[in-house]
């Protein structure tokens, strides 16, 4: 388990922490890995990422239920220097995590590692903007902040990182 720091507005320190330490962080975790909180298996948390990062690069879609006046104030946390809470829920799995895709943990992982490279070379290239169930539709520079902060808060959970004092 490394030390890892948070600065969401450095992007140089988030770009980082998604091309070198997500991949190398993930490489221990195991099946029999529990959360610190919240109920998710470590196979659900992987998958839940790669479900974040297909939206980030449109191989995925989902709606925004937030309302269009309310998007600016929430897009206001990608720019806090905070992490996200431990108790948030995203409002589009309010009614549970999807059944798994992948036949197992490493499956899950390869995936995973796949949707993280897509959106990394080819989103950074692009003008496209895709829809983020709580932001609406956002670009690669909130995308890139929204994936920082959410893989920090589920390598977190799992114990694969802890924060840099």
């Amino acid at each position: 388990m490394g030390k890892s720091r948070f600065d969401v507005n450095d992007a140089e320190l988030r770009d980082s922490f998604l091309r070198h330490e997500v991949v190398g962080a993930l490489a221990v975790l195991r099946e029999t890995a529990e959360a610190r909180w919240r109920r998710m298996t470590a196979q659900e948390m992987v998958e839940h990422l790669t479900w974040a990062f297909e939206l980030s690069t449109g191989q995925a879609e989902t709606q925004c239920h937030v309302p269009a006046a309310e998007r600016p104030r929430m897009k206001g946390f990608l720019y806090q220097n905070r992490p996200t809470p431990h108790e948030f829920m995203n409002p589009a799995l309010a009614s549970g995590l999807p059944l798994p895709r992948s036949g197992s943990l490493a499956e899950a992982k390869v995936a995973l590692r796949r949707e993280l490279e897509r959106f990394l070379q080819e989103s950074s290239r692009s003008e496209r903007v895709y829809t983020h169930p709580i932001f609406g539709p956002i670009g690669y520079e909130e995308w890139h902040r929204t994936h920082f902060k959410h893989t920090y808060h589920h390598l977190l959970q799992f114990g694969l990182l802890e924060p840099e004092e």
